[in-house]
């Protein structure tokens, strides 16, 4: 009996923490039994529980090293109270953030700049998919050329990513990976062979339509719910032999279905959210098609566009509402399948010059209602360059383990990139 009991809080000590090193759980172990009698343990509730495993770092070092912590009236170690703890804990969570694989599913690359390298510096990131404007193929190669020469002339700051190997790299040398790719699959026209031509030219992802329809599928605000043609299934039959990321963000509901479906490795949706979190709003994808996406090894990146969020930014829909996507969608695809995205620049909106003349109005007839844009578009602590570090904390709060923020910081793009680029 007393032998299951410690089995079963060392269990919870590896779950809980991701620690994986049996020295670590056995010391984190007789850390919390020094605290508790068997009584007292049975009664203490999960979330204080997880208050105190999930410290990980903080209680490796302080507890290991004799050094003491407070406690609260419930004899449970408060990590909660006094300053001297919380400024162990903030600067515990820049710590992990700072050593950690930070990865951005999609940022709008256009008008890159000076003020863009400042931003992506300070950003903490390891690597990010550069969303490149679209058109036409020679626009599309167009473009891919001149991010190619970008990276050639920044060495020190960038590097190009076409294997998962590029972010280790990166991070070791302290630069950014990119990898570049697209929002619509219309630019390889009406020719599988153009696929070719654009990985070759650098390109590791490509998102199957945008909203409206193209010739491989529907859109998420088309009419329409066909999902993918003939031409849209051979296309993705070759995106997997070449080795380009199938991204399903923008896809309509039945594109999206026939992509996870049809696609031999799991496809990513680098860019959305969470439907059971807010409904009726075409980009949100549903519990059944996060699932399934996970299922077969995908990963979702969820947007940081506060009006993709929820309703009323700023009452209803704030940093804690985007977290509860987060949760949301590891409770429902499991926790190596939930990414992060920012979908607009890397300084942020209003840091890019973003105005209500310039990117709002033109939105309300470049998208249907449906859309539901609002102004301001922003939640202020995801539109700032350290967007995902106030991500990490809010996690860390709600009582992840540094295994697990590390996993949605970007360690879940690093395995998935992995499994799907072939160089």
């Amino acid at each position: 009996m007393v032998e299951a009991s410690q089995n079963n809080l060392r269990f919870f000590v590896l779950r809980l923490t991701g620690i994986k090193n049996l020295n670590k759980i056995s010391s984190l172990y007789f850390v919390v039994k020094s605290q508790f009698n068997q009584e007292s343990i049975m009664k203490i509730k999960r979330r204080d529980f997880v208050k105190i495993l999930t410290l990980g770092g903080v209680l490796s070092e302080q507890f290991l090293t004799g050094e003491s912590l407070a406690k609260n009236s419930n004899g449970l170690v408060d990590i909660f109270s006094g300053n001297s703890n919380s400024q162990v804990m903030s600067e515990n969570i820049e710590k992990i953030y700072n050593q950690a694989i930070v990865h951005d599913g999609l940022v709008i690359a256009r008008n890159w700049n000076e003020d863009s390298f400042e931003a992506l510096k300070n950003s903490g990131y390891t690597g990010f998919n550069a969303s490149i404007d679209t058109g036409n193929l020679a626009n599309a190669l167009k473009n891919l050329e001149e991010w190619q020469n970008r990276i050639k002339e920044n060495p020190n700051r960038l590097v190009l990513a076409t294997s998962a190997e590029d972010f280790i790299q990166a991070k070791k040398e302290k630069r950014v990976a990119v990898m570049l790719g697209f929002q619509n699959s219309n630019i390889i026209e009406n020719s599988i062979e153009n696929l070719n031509t654009l990985y070759q030219a650098g390109t590791r992802w490509m998102q199957l339509t945008y909203n409206e329809r193209n010739l491989l599928g529907d859109g998420c605000t088309e009419r329409t719910n066909a999902g993918l043609s003939d031409f849209g299934i051979e296309a993705v039959e070759r995106m997997n032999e070449l080795g380009i990321i199938i991204d399903l963000s923008h896809c309509g509901m039945q594109t999206t279905d026939d992509g996870i479906k049809f696609s031999k490795m799991g496809a990513s949706i680098n860019h959305s959210m969470c439907e059971a979190l807010y409904k009726n709003h075409p980009r949100a994808k549903s519990d059944e098609q996060i699932k399934a996406m996970a299922d077969k090894g995908g990963v979702m990146g969820i947007i940081s566009l506060g009006y993709m969020i929820g309703p009323n930014l700023g009452e209803e829909t704030t940093l804690e509402t985007y977290v509860d996507h987060i949760e949301h969608a590891v409770k429902v695809g499991g926790i190596e399948h939930v990414g992060l995205a920012s979908d607009f620049a890397i300084q942020g909106l209003k840091a890019s010059g973003a105005t209500r003349e310039n990117w709002y109005v033109p939105r309300l007839t470049r998208f249907k209602p449906s859309y539901k844009v609002q102004w301001p578009p922003w939640i202020p602590e995801l539109d700032t360059t350290d967007r995902y570090l106030h991500v990490a904390r809010l996690l860390d709060k709600r009582g992840y383990s540094t295994g697990d923020i590390e996993k949605i910081l970007g360690q879940n793009w690093l395995r998935y990139f992995r499994e799907t680029l072939k160089s």
